[in-house]
């Protein structure tokens, strides 16, 4: 077992099993291992990874207590790609794949509402991030780099996030 991480109610405790998982997946992408770190603990409902995973990838994430599934998506000039989503709850992923299997990518209001909800942004600043994105806000900036959301002025959710995602960031640092 890794050594568990006890601050403010949130304990992180790996087996070694998820440990090797969790490690192999920084040495992919560290921004990989601590998304993996981040959906495993609850905190986000479902994370995406823009590119296709290999089967150890993949077992590495089931490995975590986490579902897999791709979505083929394109851009804007047809060109096709495959997402790899991952969370704790497959009605989530399907959720996904129904609304964006085989679209292009693209940043309309819908879009962003329903990335926002399964991707777990605080409500506010997806409505935010809708009418005027990347507003400028009181929230600091070194914090909001560890963030996989814009916080908006006065948010009330994001501060209370902040510190969870920060444990979680020093963990997949560390380990």
């Amino acid at each position: 077992m890794s050594d568990p991480i006890d601050q403010d109610g949130m304990q992180i405790q790996l087996n070694a099993a998820e440990l090797t998982a969790l490690q192999h997946l920084k040495t992919v992408d560290f921004e990989l291992g601590y998304l993996a770190l981040l959906t495993q603990t609850g905190l986000k409902p479902v994370s995406r990874w823009e590119k296709a995973l290999n089967r150890t990838e993949t077992d590495a994430l089931h490995e975590l207590g986490l579902q897999t599934r791709t979505v083929g998506r394109r851009v804007r000039s047809g060109k096709k790609f495959t997402e790899t989503l991952f969370g704790r709850t497959p009605a989530y992923l399907e959720v996904y794949a129904e609304h964006f299997e085989g679209l292009a990518v693209d940043k309309s209001a819908e879009t962003v509402r329903v990335e926002g909800f399964l991707f777990g942004y605080p409500p506010c600043c997806v409505a935010q991030y809708i009418r005027h994105p990347y507003a400028p806000s009181e929230f600091p900036t070194h914090k909001q780099e560890i963030l996989f959301h814009w916080s908006c002025k006065g948010c009330v959710v994001t501060p209370l996030l902040a510190p969870l995602y920060e444990k979680l960031h020093q963990f997949t640092l560390r380990c």
